[in-house]
C-alpha cells in the first residue's frame, strides 16, 4: 500500500520567512493551549474528586509549553536533540489527554447505564409526586 500525501501550502518549504513565521504561530498556540490545560487543571482541582482529573490536566498543559519551548529552540539552534525533545513532549501530552478523554467517555457511558436504570426500575417514580 503506498501512502500518497499532498502537501497545500509548501511556501514554507523553501521561504525561510514563511517557515518562521508558521513555526512562531504554532509555539505561540501550543503555550496557549498549555497555559488553558494548566488553568483548567487547576480550577478543577479545587474539589476532592475533581483532582482526578485536575492532576493529569496541570500535567499535559506543562508538557505542552515544555513542547513549545523546544520547538523554539530547535529553531534557533538546529540542533535535533531539541526537536526529538519537542516531539517525546508533545506526545506525552497527547497521550494524557487520550486518557482523559477515554476515562470521560467511560463515566457518560457508566452514567447513561446508570440512568436507564434508575428510569427502568421506577426509582424516580417518587418524585411525580412533588409537582403535584
Amino acid at each position: 500500500m503506498e501512502y500518497k500525501y499532498e502537501m497545500r501550502n509548501t511556501a514554507y518549504l523553501t521561504d525561510p520567512v514563511a517557515y518562521d513565521i508558521m513555526l512562531r504561530k504554532m509555539t505561540r498556540d501550543m503555550k496557549f493551549m498549555g497555559y488553558y490545560s494548566f488553568i483548567v487543571g487547576i480550577l478543577t482541582s479545587l474539589s476532592i474528586i475533581g483532582a482526578i482529573i485536575g492532576v493529569p490536566m496541570i500535567i499535559a498543559g506543562i508538557r505542552l509549553r515544555e513542547a513549545s519551548e523546544m520547538f523554539l529552540l530547535y529553531h534557533q539552534s538546529n540542533d535535533r536533540s531539541f526537536l526529538l525533545e519537542a516531539f517525546e513532549k508533545q506526545r506525552r501530552y497527547f497521550f494524557i489527554q487520550k486518557i482523559l478523554i477515554l476515562v470521560g467517555i467511560l463515566f457518560l457511558i457508566l452514567y447513561i447505564i446508570f440512568i436507564i436504570f434508575a428510569f427502568s426500575s421506577g426509582l424516580f417514580r417518587d418524585f411525580r409526586s412533588f409537582s403535584e
